[in-house]
């Protein structure tokens, strides 16, 4: 399996159609728990504002992509009123999404500059503003293509130079990271990963520290979090969860968790789902 189906796998990212149409004045997104925003401009022209109060004018087709929550305005130009298409992303787990935390707060791409993208937002334009049957589902799986044909762009493109999808895009690097995101509950030691991608230890380990941010055991702990912590909300026994990623006991998996979180496996679990004694 590919690097990115792995996680879009564990990690659901669905996207919901909101709006569809010209925009006249101004509308106000706020920052909202578990979702992003992505916004396609067909035509016309705007100005978006970010939570910091940064400006940008955008008058020709662009995609803007806000992959976590972020409050910020679109304003419409009264003479040249832009059309859009506006779809919120929502992330099913309360964990953080992978995917998501490794991109900035805004990412724009001129529909132009990539072929895929401009295909799949002129079939997306053809469906939200023409009245056919089958509209809004055909809406909602040309959406959920588009927002995969992004992190297709950012990932064949290496847009982003530091980060996971810097390590996804690496090509010794991706296969180390795909097989820790495949196999969690495997004892990853720093011997095993650098023969992996094919270098030394001290080579590896550097060169895993300044792409991806941290260290490969840093990493492999944090992924193992992330994995449990989805594991958990269905419900698992902290055993099972604890073997699953590759403890002996869940008085392991509580060691962990107590050292980067600070809580145990149930006092994350009853705290997340706003269960308090």
């Amino acid at each position: 399996m590919d690097q990115l189906s792995v996680i879009l796998q564990r990690f659901s990212m669905n996207t919901e159609v909101f709006f569809t149409g010209s925009l006249c004045g101004v509308s106000n997104f706020s920052r909202e728990p578990n979702q992003g925003h992505l916004h396609l401009l067909r035509s016309g022209e705007l100005t978006i504002i970010d939570e910091r109060g940064k400006s940008e004018l955008i008058n020709e087709p662009t995609v803007l992509y806000f992959p976590t929550p972020h409050a910020h305005r679109i304003i419409g130009n009264e003479e040249n009123p832009p059309e859009l298409v506006c779809a919120n992303i929502i992330y099913n787990e309360s964990t953080s999404n992978p995917i998501a935390n490794a991109l900035p707060a805004l990412m724009c791409f001129k529909l132009s500059h990539s072929e895929k993208l401009k295909q799949t937002a002129l079939c997306l334009f053809e469906e939200a503003f023409q009245d056919q049957s089958g509209r809004i589902p055909m809406i909602s799986l040309l959406t959920d293509m588009f927002l995969i044909h992004i992190l297709r762009h950012v990932l064949n493109n290496n847009i982003m130079q530091h980060g996971l999808l810097a390590g996804l895009a690496h090509p010794q690097l991706s296969k180390v990271l795909l097989a820790i995101h495949e196999m969690p509950e495997k004892q990853w030691g720093l011997d095993a990963m650098a023969e992996l991608a094919l270098m030394s230890r001290s080579k590896f380990a550097d060169l895993f520290k300044r792409t991806v941010g941290q260290s490969p055991g840093d990493y492999v702990i944090d992924w193992r979090i992330v994995i449990a912590q989805g594991l958990l909300q269905q419900d698992k026994p902290v055993a099972l969860v604890a073997n699953a990623v590759g403890y002996e006991n869940g008085s392991a998996l509580a060691r962990v968790f107590r050292k980067k979180l600070g809580v145990s496996p149930k006092e994350w679990l009853e705290k997340t789902l706003g269960y308090f004694p």
